[in-house]
């Protein structure tokens, strides 16, 4: 068996995050909405701030075309209202002209002041139909532009899907002066696993067995190495903590009690990515399950019954909880995005049973750590020494 390879091997803990649900579906019940729950700023910025009160150290803004708020507008409002936690908002590559792109992210890294890392999308356009190849394509042009608009002082890019020759790239050079920030990706098919490989920092999964997840991290570790690279590992997940374990298994059923076949099958197969590799191999996980919806000790997979994406949660009391962490942790991952339902109510949870029992840390932490005598400079310097 081929040996695993991180970027953080030698980093005690782990990075441990939330999830802001700006793309609708936080709720008491799945597949019962209450108005009380919808996706606007205050809901979903409170959630923030309260994952920042919990001592959570990134909240992942995703993305969706169906409902909710806009990424970037959403994570550029609430930079200066947070000091500690950073910030991990979706792009989509492709629907935004790159070079603007680069600057729009470089101003937000400067609110922020660092604590910007980026999640890379790769998913189609509404309308579109493209090819797995021709999406991560697209994507890797998308990623390559960017790092060369915040490292180099001219952008000279010729690929299949953008060509570009400009000059003067003052105005999007970030604050983090170490290449820019940090890229998060998840994806399975090849195309997807070589794009990480070459370019990414952190290698995000969403939940299935171990025996799976350390299949799948082996093999991106192998597709790094090639690349002369190393990546970080995360895991995408959903958790379900109460002080006993027949606590938690009563959410698990009262949390599934208002949804029935039909009504997950449409909610599933509304989203962009329903027919995706990671989607499909949610659904195999599932079917794996036993007839209590638990694929293995305390990973329950009916959530996936009516959500395309992740569909797992890790389910149990405190103690049952920190011991799947730190297995995960064990294994290699270094990066957690967590979620629960309700958000704020779930985060509350963990931060009081769980978070005291971690040990945490930043991504962009340990980067800087790396590159601690490159300087942080105003937004319009020119590129580093």
């Amino acid at each position: 068996m081929s040996e695993l390879k991180i970027r953080s091997e030698n980093v005690e803990g782990a990075e441990v995050s939330w999830f802001a649900p700006i793309c609708n579906g936080d709720d008491q019940y799945i597949g019962k909405h209450d108005p009380k729950y919808k996706s606007n700023w205050t809901n979903t910025s409170e959630i923030v701030l309260t994952a920042e009160r919990n001592g959570f150290r990134n909240v992942l803004c995703p993305s969706s075309y169906q409902v909710g708020q806009d990424t970037m507008t959403f994570a550029s409002a609430l930079a200066p209202l947070t000091s500690t936690i950073n910030l991990l908002p979706a792009i989509r590559c492709g629907e935004v002209h790159p070079p603007m792109l680069a600057r729009a992210i470089a101003t937000l890294d400067h609110i922020l002041q660092g604590r910007l890392t980026l999640n890379i999308i790769s998913s189609n356009m509404p309308g579109e139909d493209k090819s797995s190849k021709d999406r991560y394509q697209r994507s890797r042009e998308v990623v390559e532009i960017l790092k060369q608009c915040w490292t180099e002082s001219q952008l000279k890019y010729e690929g299949q899907f953008y060509n570009f020759n400009i000059d003067n790239l003052k105005p999007v050079r970030p604050y983090q002066q170490n290449g820019g920030p940090l890229l998060y990706f998840g994806g399975y098919s090849e195309y997807g696993v070589e794009l990480c490989a070459q370019h990414c920092d952190v290698y995000l999964m969403w939940p299935e067995t171990e025996n799976n997840l350390d299949g799948i991290m082996r093999r991106m570790s192998s597709k790094a190495s090639e690349n002369n690279r190393t990546v970080d590992y995360g895991l995408r997940v959903h958790v379900i903590v109460r002080e006993t374990e027949s606590e938690a298994l009563d959410v698990t059923r009262n949390l599934m009690s208002h949804i029935d076949y039909e009504r997950g099958k449409e909610i599933r197969n509304r989203a962009l990515d329903a027919r995706s590799l990671g989607v499909q191999r949610q659904s195999d996980m599932r079917n794996a399950s036993d007839k209590d919806g638990f694929v293995e000790n305390n990973l329950w997979t009916g959530i996936g019954r009516a959500r395309s994406g992740c569909g797992a949660a890790i389910v149990g009391d405190p103690d049952q909880i920190v011991s799947k962490i730190n297995d995960y942790i064990k294994m290699g991952m270094r990066s957690f995005i967590f979620s629960g339902y309700p958000h704020k109510d779930e985060c509350d949870l963990f931060g009081k049973y769980v978070m005291p029992q971690l040990k945490t840390f930043s991504m962009p932490e340990v980067q800087s750590r790396k590159t601690s005598s490159l300087p942080h400079t105003p937004l319009a310097a020119g590129p580093r020494n």
